[in-house]
């Protein structure tokens, strides 16, 4: 809903394509499916974005956007990195343990053709999680490893436990997190 009440369109059919592509895939999402379960015309759609891709896009976005601020909000960015990097693994695993679809989506997008376009855009407008990764106390500590690998065996395991529907406790989540820290870094 808008302040002044009105359905936020733009917002149900960026939901709905996420909740599809979590439940179905990219092919099991059509505009037309958008649509019906934004409860828009299919028109409707169109007028607010132009093309599947552009959906995918705008979608992304906003996930990784609200992810963000949600996950940055939990962390305390004056630890040190180690401890830093622990909190944030720790706040997006438990950020998309609250709405596992964010996790399904990502994770459907990270194996699919939209996958370079939609990093690209994330690039353009900017992305405060991997600016925090490239933190210069924090890219010294890491091993030199191309950027996709590292964010693969670190917060890319967050979103794919959550996707894989692996719940952990407490414990193991900090476990997790303490394992992916040793992963990627030289100490």
């Amino acid at each position: 809903m808008t302040p002044t009440g009105e359905i936020d369109r733009p917002a149900a059919i960026r939901l709905a394509l996420r909740d599809l592509v979590a439940d179905r895939g990219f092919h099991g999402a059509s505009m037309s499916d958008v649509a019906r379960r934004a409860r828009v015309a299919v028109g409707t759609a169109y007028v607010h974005y132009e093309s599947k891709e552009e959906l995918v896009y705008a979608t992304y976005l906003e996930v990784k956007r609200e992810m963000s601020a949600e996950v940055l909000s939990r962390v305390d960015l004056t630890a040190e990195p180690k401890e830093r990097f622990v909190q944030l693994w720790v706040a997006m695993y438990r950020h998309f343990r609250q709405e596992p679809a964010r996790a399904k989506f990502l994770s459907q997008l990270e194996e699919s053709p939209f996958h370079a376009e939609a990093h690209r855009r994330l690039e353009e407008v900017g992305d405060p999680i991997l600016e925090q990764a490239a933190a210069s106390d924090l890219r010294e500590l890491l091993v030199d490893l191309p950027f996709e690998v590292i964010y693969a065996f670190t917060l890319g395991i967050a979103i794919k436990l959550v996707a894989s529907e692996i719940d952990l406790g407490d414990r193991q989540i900090e476990l997790v997190a303490h394992s992916s820290w040793r992963a990627v870094t030289v100490e």
